[in-house]
């Protein structure tokens, strides 16, 4: 299994809540440990402009290229600077190449990714760039795609990509989050709002309905955020779901989909624990995770 990723994420956000050293400190604990090496990791590239403009508008994409605080950029909560528009350029590009690479392996992690706030023509919520709905839109112009399925497991439901596929019935977004919290809501596929305080029997319980789903349409590629902001230690969340009931979680998924026969992208969305070590052992689990499946895969 390859994971993409790239040394470019760990940008300076100077003092912001979002822990973007994580993409670094999962690749360093992966590669210490021996689990994979270097040659397993392939270095995303930059999204092109006209794979960014087959979901934003020019004026945006203008706007976010020349640095220009706007009405179209402010709301990113970040700061604007070169660097960390980069960070994201990158990160679409990423997230395309993992979901190239999954169509060919079966499974692949983009140790990135997963902006799902971001709509066609604004930022929003930490995010610049919507990297999946960009890898989607890409895979479906050049023909390597069809019907896909997005698997939003984040803390927080996937405004912007309810936004941006909700007149497209070839791209079916489900969304399991914590309702009473950020972001004002938008209509997806499915959404499953979980109360304040949900916990490991009620989450899993829930998100159980992937069976039905996958059961009930075909697709050609799943598109997994499996974040770790749900877990009970969680700075912005409101969730009570334990490290075990995450990795659960990650099996759910990952076996749902093999026995469907769906190649999945995984990327890995929020997490911001006040030890960023939970974090990277969120997305770590994910990985090993996905690993196992790989290799079972491949027989």
């Amino acid at each position: 299994m390859k994971l993409v990723w790239s040394p470019r994420y760990q940008v300076n956000l100077f003092g912001h809540v979002f822990p973007v050293e994580k993409y670094r400190l999962v690749r360093d604990w992966l590669v210490s440990q021996g689990i994979f090496t270097r040659d397993d990791f392939v270095e995303a590239e930059p999204a092109s402009e006209s794979d960014l403009l087959l979901v934003y508008t020019k004026a945006y994409i203008d706007d976010l290229l020349n640095l220009r605080l706007t009405h179209r950029t402010i709301r990113s909560e970040l700061p604007l600077t070169r660097e960390i528009v980069n960070a994201y350029i990158i990160a679409a590009g990423g997230t395309l190449k993992a979901a190239a690479l999954a169509l060919e392996d079966a499974i692949c992690v983009h140790i990135g990714g997963g902006y799902h706030h971001a709509y066609p023509d604004h930022a929003e919520g930490f995010c610049y760039i919507n990297d999946v709905a960009v890898a989607i839109e890409s895979l479906r112009k050049r023909g390597s795609i069809k019907r896909s399925i997005i698997i939003d497991c984040d803390l927080h439901q996937g405004n912007g990509t309810a936004f941006i596929f909700s007149q497209q019935p070839d791209v079916f977004t489900f969304s399991i989050h914590q309702e009473n919290n950020y972001p004002p809501k938008e209509k997806s596929d499915l959404d499953i709002g979980l109360p304040d305080g949900a916990g490991d029997g009620l989450y899993l319980s829930k998100l159980s309905v992937i069976r039905d789903i996958l059961s009930s349409h075909n697709f050609d590629l799943a598109f997994y955020l499996a974040g770790a902001d749900p877990f009970e230690r969680d700075l912005l969340g409101g969730l009570s779901v334990s490290l075990e009931g995450l990795q659960r979680r990650d099996e759910l998924v990952f076996s749902e989909c093999q026995a469907h026969n769906l190649p999945v992208c995984v990327v890995l969305a929020g997490g911001y624990a006040e030890d960023i070590m939970d974090v990277v052992r969120i997305h770590v689990n994910t990985i090993m995770t996905a690993r196992k499946y790989s290799k079972t895969a491949s027989r």
